[in-house]
């Protein structure tokens, strides 16, 4: 229409429902074809799949051998499943959250996934799982819709995006020319880092680097250093971890060529990390040569009530320095020698869960410490900046304060959300759905961002960082970053950049351009 004079292209871009592009780039079910639906979860990430259930990774990977699709369902996924994860059509749990391990992993893969599906009840044992009255056995078939949550009995049809290209390209083109927000995404390794670029991301605005630790040598090693009861026993581990992170760092920088890449430092409670299962116990107990009884007596020393609200995030690099050490060691070591070979690496070190301004100003200090060792020691010069996540409330109340040691602030919307609530991300599906049937929510506040209560410590803590640093760059990396919703209040918020999963970039793109011309239009 707009080739043919009939719409300009503003009128164009408003016409096209950003959220209608993610499902463009997904598969989805026949749309007149039969389904019974046998339960609801929660929509963690669009798309439909269809399968032979599968309850253990390791079955995931035989049955993906020999041609089989598969869905891997459990309780809940860990580091472990990651293997099972990469070769399933899709992912269904009975527990978590939109920003739960299977969510945050299903998202980045494009895989169709449904959690915090608490109306199956899973039974390892027996093979099988309940919905209601609906019993669904090992290798039955099913159908999930990562985009309602839904979960149905037997293979449902499914048609492959129809996506014209040239069309996408052309539209998100005028999108970018129009937009005054930069748009990023969350990747953690090079593959992905690719693919955001071909959807168009501007930069990585969240590296989460533990998710380099899901392959098993590198998890292997990352037990060896959490496990460690001494110095020496944490140094060696941390020593096989340093050429593992450089290399991963190495293969991002190269894709991101020119583009801005924020890395996280370590942040999830150290308990993700560790086995949970009886089998896996006793593997990593013969990994590390030790006893099954002495493991378990160091599980139970490094056991948390609650590890979300724990021992995660900066206190790890207040209390064990040399994790965070290593981990900068890595990013320059990596930035150097790409630089050397003329790829434009511009890192940005991001420090997590500060609350306190002195715990910014002590692992601030120590990042810088060992990335100016590192360029003196390779005399390669590397442009960079330090900066924080803003997830905690009182790091929004005291954004002045924490900006004086930040260059940077990236609002993680997930954990923010969360604290503001009071909601358990891995918790609320149990009661979620009651809330929503009765009208206490419309939508989920982890997928669609919370702009009257949450924004509030968004805008305070973007207006106290700037009015401390003007320079202060603000940006978004939790998946409001591809929600329009959020988009729209991030653009009128003053922030500088969204980041969000590498799929939903197109959607990001066209929901930040709706804001700047519904701004200009207003006048």
């Amino acid at each position: 229409m707009v080739a043919e004079g009939l719409i300009d292209i503003d009128t164009a871009l408003l016409r096209t429902e950003p959220k209608a592009l993610e499902m463009i780039l997904r598969p989805v079910l026949d749309p007149d074809a039969p389904r019974k639906i046998i339960a609801r979860g929660l929509d963690a990430s669009p798309g439909a799949a269809a399968g032979r259930v599968v309850f253990h990774s390791e079955e995931a990977q035989e049955l993906a051998e020999r041609g089989e699709a598969v869905i891997l369902v459990r309780m809940e996924t860990s580091p472990e499943d990651i293997q099972g994860m990469t070769v399933s059509q899709g992912i269904l749990t009975s527990r978590g959250g939109q920003t739960s391990h299977a969510a945050v992993v299903a998202r980045g893969m494009g895989k169709p996934c449904v959690v915090g599906c608490s109306e199956i009840a899973v039974d390892y044992a027996r093979q099988l799982f309940y919905a209601g009255d609906t019993v669904i056995k090992r290798l039955d078939w099913i159908t999930i819709d990562g985009a309602t949550g839904e979960v149905m009995e037997g293979r449902v049809p499914t048609l492959a995006p129809p996506t014209d290209s040239g069309a996408m390209a052309t539209l998100l083109g005028w999108a970018d020319e129009r937009s005054r927000m930069k748009v990023r995404a969350n990747a953690d390794n090079g593959p992905d880092a690719t693919r955001a670029r071909s959807l168009g991301a501007q930069g990585i605005g969240l590296c989460r680097t533990e998710h380099m630790f899901f392959q098993p040598e590198a998890l292997r090693a990352m037990r060896e250093m959490i496990l460690a009861e001494d110095d020496r026993t944490r140094a060696r581990a941390l020593a096989k971890v340093l050429p593992m992170q450089r290399s991963e760092f190495e293969n991002i920088f190269r894709a991101m060529n020119g583009l801005p890449v924020t890395i996280r430092l370590l942040d999830p409670p150290l308990h993700e990390f560790l086995p949970q299962r009886p089998e896996d116990i006793a593997q990593v107990a013969a990994d590390i040569g030790v006893r099954n009884e002495t493991l378990t007596d160091r599980l139970r020393q490094l056991h948390e009530s609650n590890p979300m609200l724990g021992h995660r995030g900066v206190r790890i690099g207040v209390t064990s320095p040399e994790i965070y050490r290593t981990q900068t060691r890595a990013i320059f070591e990596a930035a150097c020698a790409l630089t050397r070979q003329s790829v434009v690496v511009l890192p940005e070190v991001m420090i997590p869960l500060v609350a306190i301004p002195k715990e910014l100003e002590l692992t601030r200090q120590q990042v810088v410490e060992v990335a100016e060792q590192v360029i003196r020691e390779t005399g390669v010069p590397v442009r960079y900046t330090v900066g924080t996540m803003i997830e905690i409330p009182r790091a929004a109340l005291l954004a002045a304060e924490i900006a004086e040691h930040a260059d940077f602030f990236s609002f993680g919307t997930n954990d923010l959300t969360q604290m503001t609530y009071g909601f358990s991300r891995d918790d609320m599906g149990l009661f979620l759905p009651a809330y929503l049937q009765r009208g206490v929510l419309t939508e989920s506040p982890l997928s669609t961002f919370d702009t009257e209560g949450v924004g509030q410590l968004v805008s305070m803590g973007t207006q106290r960082g700037k009015s401390r640093k003007p320079q202060l760059k603000c940006g978004v990396c939790g998946e409001h970053g591809g929600d329009p919703t959020g988009v729209a209040f991030f653009h009128s918020a003053g922030l500088d950049y969204v980041s969000c999963s590498p799929y939903r970039v197109p959607v990001a793109r066209l929901a930040a351009a709706h804001a700047a011309i519904r701004e200009r239009q207003q006048g």
